[in-house]
């Protein structure tokens, strides 16, 4: 649980001082494709989490990230690798996983739901 909740942080961290430390092509356009408002802080935990963390996501929240969109999805990732937070991570694992993640959301929305 304390992992989650250190994750939290680093969300909401990003989402209040990313724009700070992002560059004015990011923020523009996030501000332009109303990124910040499309999704919930909920899903936007899932998704942070199944691209950092090996986590699934729920269908729900797929959902929402395919309303998103793949630019904002893109826009996002590349704002949170600009973050000194993340100075450390490898930079290609992570663009990685943000494309498997992505492509996975699809793969659901695509799927034919179980027949009853």
């Amino acid at each position: 649980m304390a992992s989650l909740n250190v994750y939290s942080v680093l969300v909401v961290l990003f989402l209040t001082c990313g724009a700070v430390m992002a560059t004015k092509d990011n923020d523009q356009i996030i501000k332009e494709n109303n990124c910040e408002t499309k999704m919930g802080l909920p899903c936007v935990l899932e998704a942070f989490m199944s691209i950092f963390k090996t986590k699934g996501i729920s269908n729900k929240c797929c959902d929402e990230l395919v309303v998103l969109g793949k630019v904002c999805h893109t826009t996002f990732g590349k704002r949170t690798l600009e973050s000194p937070l993340f100075k450390d991570l490898n930079l290609a694992t992570i663009i990685a996983k943000s494309i498997q993640t992505w492509n996975n959301f699809l793969a659901l929305i695509d799927s034919p739901s179980p027949s009853s």
